[in-house]
């Protein structure tokens, strides 16, 4: 049996219980393949990438990595099975694939064949690895794993090995989803030859700071010379106080024969992250955030000639945000992906001064680009990405770099997909209150019959600043709202980017402004529409969308019949005194509750300030372990409505953060999310 058709027996055997229904379910959304990281061998030819699936059943997820041809064709299992392998990326030479795998008790660095034979363990490492890369000459590779840096409890009290305590002197002590501990994530290097590695070197030996940082950091923070010799990443070392409160992390680079360490960032107070070496090592690009404090703040990317240590921006003048970014094989252009209109799309970049066109947009698809990966043939670029959309999981794409259509490559989900009734996408453009148009994405529900009326949902989104792109989520999934019969409607409201950075700050000192203001403005052009019911409607968010929906249940006057918060923020005071990364409030509520004059947003903006004007139904999810957002504003909330004995219901994970990940946890949440919805609304 060829590979490609054990995949689709694989598929239809997983689904065939699933998918008896014609419209997405729980069940159906946690039961679709996730794939992603696509690493194209360097010879162009191949494209290794992860599959992740989840067991229902069981409650949880392993990740399998596969390969399939670059052009398209039969994919393959290359390390599958009961182990969680990962990271996939080719030896420089395409003779090997290196990848993470826990096959031997822990996570390690292993390497196989391209057709994923011959595996052999080459790091032995205690503990787990976390993330790896290697220099373009095969000589090097660098790894990132935690090691002790200070004392823990039982140090300081042998005398007592079951005392379960923490204790702290600073702040920083918790970090989103978990307390700070005695250990550190490092970075290590070892010479490499033949699957085998020399003693590595700890490169921040006696350091108390994470690289990656954390607690999102991976590889891309972390690049090594194409000679091995240095190795540069994004670190913030502060600690306590001064970490919670500013964003300054620097680019360092390590001398790999010196033993000397340089921070080329210095001077440069905002976020400095994911350097890339050029691939004659002469040069070194990052993205760099100019504002101090501000998370939010555009990404440029800067270049540094390494032999006159002068540094320039190559994105002035660029009014959207880079994320990832990579050299081209040779060295002529850079890669990046930046939102433009609520989609992730692809761009090059040319860094010769000279250039006519300094930035190009290669992609223009009504989709989000997540990742990709170059490599060149016969002195041109071949490149793949993972791709999504509302209506579609990641997949991968072979890209045209010459401005052709683009050619899907993986159909991880077609079967799956195959067995469902979608809802139509549509762009929508709403003016805001001062004029301005919202981009708003309305989503109908699979079957729509315009003669009908159908109840409408207003999805209010997190971040403050994050886009209401072309995202597949697997908890805010729009055509799971739409199959359940809701209209949908998602606008791009002040203070999301991809729309220039002016957009993009005007939320910032004025969450309870102009961008409630939006909100209100899309669901009211949306339900003058005669399909929709407005006398049944409902706003849903988390987070920022949390403290939205708070927001709105005291001032919607009477627009919503239900309201669902998930781990929203409801006290801007209490907010400030327990959250931890201190440096956001900081930015956009003004300062501390106790500045003199109190910032307005403490006064004006904090929804509970407004719960005399509660009146409406409200869900409250928030979970155990969220400590960006702690758990103690969904409870005020909520003891808030019933105090004003308002219909309320709290539903809680424990073990959860800021997300609900476990798969029976996320089938719960969507069954008290629409239970809610239907009572109300239907």
């Amino acid at each position: 049996m060829k590979p490609g058709n054990l995949l689709l027996c694989v598929s239809l055997l997983t689904f065939q219980s699933v998918y008896s229904q014609d419209v997405m379910k729980p069940e159906t959304l946690w039961s679709l393949q996730r794939v992603a990281e696509p690493r194209l061998s360097p010879d162009g030819k191949t494209v290794v990438y992860s599959v992740k699936a989840y067991d229902i059943r069981e409650n949880k997820g392993n990740n399998d990595l596969w390969v399939v041809p670059a052009n398209g064709g039969s994919p393959a299992p290359v390390a599958a099975g009961p182990l969680n392998d990962n990271s996939a990326r080719w030896r420089p030479d395409g003779k090997k694939i290196l990848y993470l795998s826990n096959q031997s008790g822990s996570m390690q660095i292993w390497e196989m064949d391209p057709d994923g034979s011959n595996k052999l363990q080459v790091t032995q490492e205690t503990g787990d690895i976390s993330a790896y890369g290697m220099s373009a000459d095969g000589s090097r590779i660098w790894f990132a794993k935690e090691v002790k840096t200070k004392k823990d409890l039982h140090d300081l009290y042998p005398d007592l090995p079951k005392a379960d305590a923490m204790i702290y002197d600073d702040l920083m002590y918790r970090h989103w989803d978990e307390w700070e501990d005695a250990n550190s994530s490092h970075i290590f290097t070892a010479a490499y030859a033949n699957g085998k590695l020399a003693a590595p070197t700890d490169i921040m030996l006696g350091e108390d700071f994470d690289a990656p940082m954390k607690p999102f950091g991976g590889d891309e923070q972390i690049a090594i010379s194409p000679d091995g010799k240095k190795i540069a990443y994004s670190c913030k070392k502060m600690s306590g106080r001064e970490y919670a409160v500013s964003t300054n992390s620097e680019i360092y680079v390590y001398d790999t024969e010196k033993a000397t360490t340089e921070n080329i960032s210095k001077g440069m107070e905002g976020y400095d992250m994911n350097p890339a070496f050029s691939p004659d090592g002469k040069s070194i690009i990052w993205l760099s955030m100019k504002t101090p404090g501000y998370e939010a703040d555009r990404n440029r990317i800067m270049l540094m000639d390494l032999n006159t240590k002068t540094t320039t921006e190559l994105t002035t003048g660029f009014d959207y945000t880079p994320s990832a970014i990579a050299w081209s094989p040779g060295g002529k252009l850079i890669y990046f992906i930046a939102g433009i209109n609520a989609t992730e799309q692809l761009w090059s970049l040319n860094p010769d001064p000279k250039a006519d066109v300094k930035i190009h947009q290669l992609t223009m698809d009504v989709v989000d680009y997540t990742d990709f990966s170059v490599a060149r043939i016969k002195k041109e670029d071949v490149m793949v990405a993972a791709r999504m959309s509302i209506s579609a999981p990641t997949e991968i794409y072979h890209i045209d770099l010459k401005g052709n259509a683009n050619k899907q490559i993986t159909f991880t989900n077609g079967v799956a997909l195959s067995k469902i009734k979608l809802g139509k996408v549509e762009k929508r453009m709403v003016k805001a209150t001062d004029g301005k148009e919202i981009l708003t994405w309305v989503i109908y529900p699979p079957n729509f019959d315009p003669s009908k009326k159908y109840p409408a949902i207003l999805y209010c989104q997190g971040g403050p600043q994050s886009t209401v792109s072309q995202f597949f989520s697997y908890r805010w999934n729009f055509q799971m709202m739409a199959a359940n019969g809701y209209i949908v409607v998602a606008p791009n409201r002040r203070g999301l980017p991809s729309f220039g950075e002016q957009w993009n700050l005007e939320i910032s000192g004025d969450w309870g402004g102009q961008a409630m203001r939006d909100l209100l403005s899309a669901i009211d052009d949306v339900s003058k529409e005669p399909y929709v019911d407005a006398s049944h409607m409902a706003a849903v968010g988390a987070s920022f969308g949390g403290y939205s929906v708070y927001w709105l249940e005291g001032h919607h006057e009477k627009r919503f019949k239900a309201f669902i918060a998930h781990c929203g923020v409801f006290n801007l005071e209490s907010m400030y005194g327990s959250t931890e990364e201190v440096w956001f409030p900081d930015f956009d509520l003004g300062g501390p509750y106790w500045k003199n004059p109190m910032p307005k947003s403490y006064r004006d903006f904090s929804p509970s300030n407004f719960v005399q004007n509660w009146d409406t139904p409200i869900l409250v999810i928030h979970n155990g372990h969220d400590f960006r957002v702690p758990i103690t504003q969904g409870m005020e909330a909520f003891n808030s409505a019933r105090l004003m004995n308002i219909p309320a219901r709290f539903l809680s994970f424990p073990e959860e953060s800021h997300w609900v990940l476990k798969p029976q946890n996320g089938i719960l949440w969507q069954r008290e999310f629409f239970s809610w919805l239907d009572k109300y609304c239907k």
